[in-house]
C-alpha cells in the first residue's frame, strides 16, 4: 500500500489560496447584488413619494377630471335670460349639426353613393335644403356645414344613409322659445358665439362669465305684456297699412320698461341677412331693417305730443296762474312763417281747450311767453338733448337745436317740430310727468325695491297733479277720445307729425303717436303707441292721424295688461277734474257720447237720425250742428252730399274729427 502524497492534516497552500479567492468573489457578488437591490428600492420609494406629493397637491389645487366634466355638462357655455316672472326668453341648447367630412373615407371617393344621390335623400329628409347648393359642396368636396340644429329623428334618418361622410357633432345653440317676441330687446347670438344688438350684447360678457352661466340675468320685460303690446300693433298695422309700429310700456314709479316692441320684427332663431340690412334702393325710399329698433334708435318729430310737456313747464314757471285765462286762436304769423291750426276753433282758447282740441296757436302764445331758456331748460332735465337711457346698444341721439332758441324755435318745439326724439325719450318725460314730477332713467333690468334711482325733480307735485287731470280731460273731451278704455282711467295725448323729405316734409307720411298713462287718479304706467305712415283706409275712416291710428291701440291693449298687472276696471273711480269742466263749456265726456243713435222705425221723426233731437256721435250737439263747423239750425250736417257720412249713419262727420 502506497503512502499517501501529503502528511496527514495538512492541506496544499494552493488549494487554500484558491478557496479564499472563491469565498472573496462570492462575498463581492453578494454585495453588489445587494447595492443594486437598494438602488431599485430608493427608486421605487422615491417614485412613490412624488407621486404622494402630487397627489396631495392636486388634491389642494388641482381639479379631478370628473369634476370638468360635470360642470361642461350642467352649466351651459352661455347664461339664460329670464323675464321678470322667471319665463326663459333665451338659453342654450344642444343639438346635432350635420356636417360633411370629405376625409372620413381614407381611400377613395369622399362618398359611398354619388353626390346626386346623396343630395336627392338629403333634400326628402329637408325639404326646405337648396339643392343645387348642397350638390355644390358634395362635388367640391370640402369640409361644411350642410344644415344645424337637427332633430334626433331626423340625425338617424340621415345616419341611415350609411354615408361615414356625414357626421353629426353635438354643438351649443342659442334657443329663443318665444319665437319673434321681444327681438329687439334681446337680439341674438352670431356663429362665433358673441351678442349682437339688444341685451345679448350689452349683457355679453355677464352672460358667459362663471357666475352669469350659473344665474339667470332677469329683464324687467313681462312676456305676457310684451306679447299683448305687439299684437295689437301688429293688428294696427294691418288695419292701416303702416309701414312699421313701435310701442313702449314703462313702469312709472321705477323706470323699468315692461314691454318693448318694434314693427316689423325678425326672428333671432333665424336671422336672415336682409334682417339687419337693407338695399341702397330700400334706404332711398325711407326703409329700414326689420333689426331696426324704432323705439330706441330711430328718432321722430312726435308732434302734439309735447304740448302737455309745454304747459307744464309753463305751469311750473308761473306764466301761467289762471287755466281759465284765454289765449288768441287766430293764425300765428312770425317772420315770414305763419302757424295754423288743423281747424278753427273760434276767437280764444283757454288752456284746458288748447290741449283738447290741440291748438298749435295757442300751443305756441303759451311757450312764447314761457320764453326758450325756461323750455330748453325743462327739455333737457327730460333727457331730450341725450341718447335713452336704456342698456341696449342701438340708442338714436336727438336732433336737437344747440345754443340759444329763438323764438320760432321755441314755438314749433312746444308743439312737437324742430326736435327729433325717440318714442322712449317720449315714454320718460311722460312718466315724470304724471307721478309727481320725478324723471327716472329708463331700465330694462328688474329692479328691486332698494334699487330704484332716486331720479330728478323736474315738475312741482302740484303741477303733475294738475297736468293728470288736463290729460285724462284729452281722452274724456277731446282727441283722444278712441284711446279711452272704461273703467281703467285713462289720459293721453295725440300726436301727429308729418315726416321730413328731400324737399322738406311730406304732406301724406305721418308719424302717429299717441302718449297715455293709466290709471290717472293714481297713475302705474305709460304706454307709447306709433305708426309710422298708416295710410288711411276703411278701419281707420280714411285718416291718417293719431287720433284714428295711434289712440285704439291703447284702447285695446290698456284692458289686456291691466289685469296682467294687477290693476282692474273699475267704472266708479275717476279723477277729479270737476274743478275743470266748466272751461270746457258744451263738451260731454266720451260715455255719453258712445250711446248708439236710435234708428228703429216706429219712434217719432224728431228722434230718428234726421230729427231735430238727433245727436252727432261725436260731439254729441243739438239741432245747430257739429262742433267742428258750428253751424245752427241744421238737422244734419251738409258734408253728407260729400260721402263723409250718409243718412243712415249720420255720426261719421269728416270736419268733426280732431286729427291732431
Amino acid at each position: 500500500m502506497n503512502a499517501p502524497a501529503f502528511p496527514l492534516g495538512t492541506i496544499p497552500t494552493t488549494v487554500s489560496v484558491g478557496r479564499r479567492r472563491l469565498v472573496n468573489v462570492r462575498q463581492r457578488s453578494l454585495l453588489v447584488a445587494k447595492m443594486r437591490t437598494l438602488w431599485v428600492l430608493g427608486v421605487f420609494v422615491l417614485i412613490t413619494v412624488l407621486a404622494l406629493l402630487r397627489i396631495i397637491y392636486l388634491g389642494f389645487t388641482g381639479a379631478t377630471p370628473r369634476q370638468i366634466d360635470l360642470a361642461g355638462l350642467l352649466v351651459p357655455d352661455r347664461g339664460e335670460i329670464v323675464d321678470r316672472n322667471g319665463v326663459p326668453l333665451a338659453r342654450d341648447f344642444r343639438v346635432y349639426s350635420l356636417w360633411f367630412n370629405p376625409k372620413a373615407m381614407t381611400e377613395g371617393s369622399s362618398l359611398i353613393h354619388s353626390p346626386e344621390e346623396v343630395t336627392a335623400k338629403l333634400v326628402a329628409i329637408f325639404p326646405d335644403l337648396d339643392h343645387d347648393d348642397i350638390l355644390a359642396r358634395l362635388r367640391a368636396g370640402r369640409p361644411s356645414y350642410l344644415r344645424k340644429s337637427l332633430l334626433p329623428e331626423d340625425a338617424n334618418k340621415v345616419h341611415a344613409l350609411g354615408e361615414p361622410a356625414l357626421e353629426f357633432p353635438l354643438e351649443a345653440t342659442r334657443f329663443y322659445p318665444q319665437g319673434s317676441m321681444a327681438a329687439h330687446v334681446l337680439g341674438y347670438v352670431d356663429s362665433y358665439g358673441k351678442g349682437k344688438v339688444g341685451m345679448e350684447e350689452a349683457f355679453n360678457d355677464q352672460l358667459i362669465s362663471p357666475e352669469g352661466r350659473m344665474n339667470p340675468s332677469v329683464l324687467s320685460i313681462d312676456f305676457r305684456v310684451q306679447s299683448a303690446l305687439e299684437d295689437e300693433l301688429a293688428r294696427a298695422i294691418q288695419l292701416s297699412q303702416a309701414k312699421g309700429a313701435a310701442g313702449v310700456i314703462l313702469d312709472v314709479d321705477t323706470g323699468e320698461i315692461l314691454a318693448l316692441a318694434s314693427l316689423p320684427s325678425f326672428d333671432p332663431n333665424h336671422v336672415k341677412p336682409n334682417d339687419m340690412v337693407v338695399t341702397p334702393e330700400q334706404a332711398a325710399q325711407g326703409e329700414v331693417p326689420h333689426g331696426f329698433n324704432r323705439v330706441t334708435n330711430q328718432v321722430y318729430e312726435l308732434g302734439s305730443t309735447f304740448k302737455p310737456l309745454t304747459v307744464a313747464a309753463a305751469l311750473d314757471a308761473g306764466t301761467i296762474t289762471d287755466l281759465g285765462r284765454r289765449f288768441p286762436a287766430s293764425p300765428l304769423r312770425v317772420g315770414r312763417f305763419t302757424i295754423n291750426d288743423t281747424h278753427r276753433y273760434g276767437a280764444t282758447l283757454n288752456v284746458p281747450e288748447t290741449l283738447i282740441h290741440s291748438s298749435n296757436i295757442v300751443t305756441a302764445h303759451i311757450a312764447d311767453e314761457l320764453g326758450g331758456v325756461r323750455l330748453k331748460k325743462t327739455m333737457e332735465s327730460l333727457g331730450m338733448n341725450e341718447r335713452p337711457y336704456v342698456e341696449l346698444p342701438a340708442r338714436g341721439f336727438p336732433i336737437w337745436a344747440r345754443g340759444e332758441w329763438p323764438r320760432l324755435r321755441t314755438m314749433t318745439v312746444a308743439y312737437g317740430h324742430g326736435i327729433a326724439v325717440t318714442p322712449l325719450h317720449l315714454a320718460s318725460a311722460y312718466a315724470a310727468l304724471v307721478n309727481g314730477g320725478i324723471w327716472r332713467p329708463a331700465t330694462l333690468k328688474k329692479l328691486a325695491p332698494s334699487d330704484v334711482p332716486e331720479g330728478r325733480r323736474v315738475f312741482k307735485a302740484s303741477t303733475s297733479a294738475r297736468m293728470r287731470q288736463l290729460l285724462r280731460m284729452i281722452v274724456q273731451y277731446g282727441t283722444g277720445r278712441k284711446a279711452d278704455a272704461p273703467g281703467f282711467r285713462v289720459g293721453g295725448k295725440t300726436g301727429s307729425a308729418e315726416k321730413p323729405g328731400a324737399g322738406g316734409y311730406r304732406r301724406h307720411s305721418l308719424i302717429s303717436t299717441f302718449a297715455a298713462a293709466f290709471p290717472m287718479d293714481k297713475p302705474r304706467y305709460v304706454v307709447i303707441s306709433m305708426m309710422d305712415e298708416p295710410q288711411g283706409t276703411a278701419a281707420t275712416s280714411y285718416q291718417r292721424t293719431a287720433a284714428w291710428n295711434a289712440a285704439p291701440v291703447i284702447q285695446r291693449v290698456v284692458p289686456r295688461i291691466g289685469p296682467l298687472l294687477g290693476i282692474m276696471p273699475d267704472e266708479t273711480r275717476d279723477i277729479d277734474t270737476s274743478d275743470l269742466r266748466p272751461l270746457v263749456p258744451g263738451e260731454t265726456p266720451n260715455n255719453e257720447t258712445l250711446r248708439p243713435v236710435q234708428r228703429r222705425r216706429g219712434l217719432s221723426g224728431n228722434q230718428g237720425p234726421g230729427g231735430r233731437r238727433h245727436r252727432h256721435r261725436l260731439c254729441d250737439r243739438q239741432p245747430q250742428g257739429c262742433a267742428g263747423h258750428h253751424l245752427r239750425r241744421l238737422s244734419r250736417c251738409p258734408l253728407q252730399r260729400r260721402g263723409f257720412h250718409s243718412r243712415r249713419d249720420p255720426g261719421r262727420c269728416g270736419r268733426d274729427r280732431r286729427t291732431s
